[in-house]
């Protein structure tokens, strides 16, 4: 039995839609274990639907790339000013980092600093892709580590950092019966199917829409002068406005083909044979459901520059970082074309089952499902560690 907790109160950082919705996840989790902790925090509809009290909308801090950073810098700073005055109106017991490096490991130094309050950092910075230099800050500011992909546990072991794998939240999001080989299995006209669909993700950010969604578009018409029978689901994320999609998708011949889908992620991959994807998130979302996937990614040159002098990791898709090897092609810069793009996904298309039983192997690797409840244990156990009564 949970031993009870009055008058706690945790601050939840976000900065990204994605780190929201786990954030999301593992607050309803705290709650079911303790109603009674006030939440407050930056966060976006996640954290609003779990009633954190929130102080700052990350609607306007999603940023991507060195030049959008410095345009976002006057929101960044004032929601910084915010977290600041906040800590000394209502001190937390327990400040949750979620994701959102930049700004998190800041405020959890000025947070460690001047207030010594315990952290826990859900969804850890990336320094196995690039600032090393980071391990240093958390050992030195956060308590706790709560690790989502398994290959970071000897990343953390290694710098001597409280941590612990508590599995990927994104296993409760996909479970088992939303893969492909299952749908197949229990679907007897799944064979029979004589179209096929391939989703189109270009993104979250304009930056991503302006650097992708046209290329996607060319791609498109190309594989359907391969094949008629491909039709295509656009994404539209809810921060990107329809007409941005529109305005592109009205300069294809072969509009009529395409479907915009502004509804979840998951949706678009249950219908998907293949998906041409942003790198990211949803990559890994659609290495779980076992759709084939071809990740493609541009940014500005110099930005681009930057990262490879930077980033010193052998791939970017999520996928293939965890099984070691390319189970998801990946396309990037300079090689996302549309002919390459089109070449890859003709190939894959008469390929489906072998892409989808690679993808099994990401599954077996990340373990089982309940990182959120695994996370809130560690949440409620360094809440007793702050009353002497426990």
């Amino acid at each position: 039995m949970n031993l009870p907790i009055k008058s706690k109160h945790i601050m939840v950082l976000t900065g990204e839609p994605s780190g929201d919705m786990h954030a999301g996840h593992l607050i309803k989790e705290i709650k079911r274990k303790n109603e009674t902790i006030y939440f407050s925090g930056i966060g976006g509809p996640h954290l609003k639907n779990q009633n954190v009290d929130l102080f700052f909308d990350i609607a306007q801090l999603s940023a991507m790339g060195l030049f959008e950073v410095l345009k976002q810098f006057k929101y960044i700073k004032k929601a910084f000013d915010l977290f600041k005055e906040k800590l000394k109106v209502n001190k937390p017991d327990v400040i949750i980092l979620v994701d959102y490096p930049g700004f998190n490991l800041k405020a959890a130094q000025f947070a460690k600093n001047h207030y010594k309050i315990k952290i826990l950092y859900y969804i850890t910075p990336k320094v196995w892709a690039w600032k090393k230099s980071r391990l240093k800050k958390i050992k030195k500011y956060v308590d706790q580590a709560a690790l989502i992909l398994p290959f970071e546990e000897k990343i953390f072991r290694k710098a001597s950092i409280k941590s612990t794998y508590v599995g990927n939240p994104l296993m409760d999001e996909y479970p088992e019966n939303l893969s492909r080989p299952f749908i197949r299995s229990e679907n007897v006209l799944f064979k029979d199917k004589n179209t096929l669909t391939i989703g189109l993700l270009p993104g979250s950010r304009k930056a991503e829409i302006n650097n992708l969604l046209e290329i996607m578009i060319a791609t498109a018409d190309l594989i359907h002068q391969k094949n008629q029978q491909v039709t295509f689901i656009i994404s539209q994320a809810t921060s990107i406005n329809r007409q941005i999609i529109e305005s592109v998708l009205n300069r294809s011949n072969n509009a009529p083909l395409f479907k915009i889908n502004d509804g979840p992620i998951k949706d678009i991959l249950l219908k998907s044979d293949l998906v041409i994807a942003a790198s990211g998130t949803v990559t890994l979302e659609a290495a779980l459901c076992c759709v084939p996937t071809i990740i493609i990614y541009k940014m500005s040159p110099i930005t681009f520059q930057l990262a490879k002098f930077f980033v010193k990791i052998k791939y970017v898709g999520l996928a293939n970082l965890i099984v070691n090897e390319e189970v998801m092609p990946e396309l990037l810069q300079n090689d996302a074309t549309s002919e390459k793009i089109s070449k890859k996904a003709i190939y894959m298309l008469d390929h489906l089952v072998s892409s989808e039983n690679q993808l099994l192997k990401v599954r077996k690797l990340l373990g089982n499902k309940g990182a959120s409840k695994r996370a809130a244990n560690i949440v409620i156990n360094m809440l007793r560690k702050t009353d002497l009564r426990y």
